[in-house]
């Protein structure tokens, strides 16, 4: 097994990938790679054979194409396609014939054709406006349900039904759902159940659980829990990401403040969450990655140019390990793995 983890550096304008020792979870960096502008948001294709590397500059916003050699964890690139506005967040379907692009203040999405080469084409096969402040976007593990999270004060998450086969978008029945106002839902990451997904709340430094109706996609709001320790932090805080355990027996957030990881432990039955503790991080941790054998944690920072490294125990609570000076600003952390 070969592990490896890319690290997009926003104001270096570039990459980085480092080699992972599988056992102890030790970094090394292999290779750095120049981008043509700021790199925020990084995706891989389901097959993991293509990386996807979202740029932005003052008058610029387009997503690069990789293809990855599984050897050495290197990549060529093979595409760069303007995108249709100042996109903040990209992502391929379960396919990974399409991708999907969120975008914040144009406050659509859209989904653009990825070719037989892996890279993706444009113009866009279908574009829909939703609301100003539309965070990201992502598929269910179905693949036929696609949800756009938007932030404070628009608070909404909007319900698609994705066409798998030509890449269109169609809104659900119920084509919004809206969330107490002032919560702000930023990113989503599905339980493997896919009966549920969870959404980082940005501006009321919470975690929303919400059910989804695997016949009609409809969202139900289960649960709401702070990101925060109960009376433990009177500062300025908001969360910037969340990630599930693969075995989906713990949910993980981003505090941007208080400046930690937020640990939940999930119900097996219901999806529900309960506290298992908060762990120290970086200053200002945007971004979280979690290798897929579950091992370990990493979390970014937006003010020290550091990466935080984790052993994710056997409850899912997380063991600090070792801290990486990398570069600034650390905009997305993606951990692969191949046999």
């Amino acid at each position: 097994m070969s592990s490896y983890l890319y690290v997009p550096l926003i104001e270096e304008r570039k990459f980085l990938i480092f080699g992972m020792d599988a056992a102890s979870g030790k970094l090394r960096l292999n290779r750095q790679i120049q981008l043509s502008a700021r790199p925020y948001q990084l995706c891989a294709d389901p097959g993991q054979q293509y990386l996807y590397q979202q740029l932005r500059s003052e008058s610029y916003s387009a997503v690069a194409s990789f293809r990855i050699d599984p050897a050495s964890g290197d990549v060529t690139q093979i595409g760069e396609v303007e995108l249709e506005a100042d996109a903040c967040y990209v992502v391929t379907d379960r396919s990974g014939r399409f991708l999907l692009a969120a975008y914040l203040i144009a406050g659509m999405v859209t989904v653009h054709p990825i070719g037989g080469d892996g890279a993706v084409r444009g113009p866009a096969c279908d574009q829909r406006i939703t609301e100003i402040y539309a965070h990201s976007v992502l598929t269910d593990p179905s693949n036929r349900f696609a949800f756009v999270p938007h932030v404070a004060p628009t608070d909404t998450i909007h319900q698609f039904r994705f066409d798998a086969s030509s890449g269109s978008l169609r809104p659900s029945r119920i084509p919004r759902i809206a969330t107490t106002s002032g919560r702000g839902p930023r990113h989503l990451a599905f339980h493997p159940s896919g009966r549920v997904v969870y959404a980082n709340e940005e501006q009321s430094s919470s975690v929303g659980a919400y059910g989804v109706d695997p016949s009609s996609g409809n969202l139900t709001p289960l649960q709401s829990l702070s990101t925060l320790p109960r009376g433990g932090f009177q500062g300025k805080n908001s969360t910037g990401s969340v990630r599930v355990h693969p075995e989906g027996k713990a949910v993980y957030v981003s505090n941007r403040g208080h400046n930690s990881i937020a640990a939940y432990a999930v119900d097996g039955g219901t999806g529900l969450l309960s506290p298992l503790g908060w762990v120290p991080s970086q200053p200002i941790p945007r971004t979280l990655g979690i290798t897929s054998d579950g091992r370990f944690f990493f979390a970014g920072s937006d003010e020290s140019g550091r990466l935080s490294s984790y052993r994710v125990d056997e409850q899912g609570m997380l063991e600090p390990l070792e801290t990486y000076e990398v570069g600034e600003v650390v905009s997305w952390i993606l951990p692969l793995a191949f046999n």
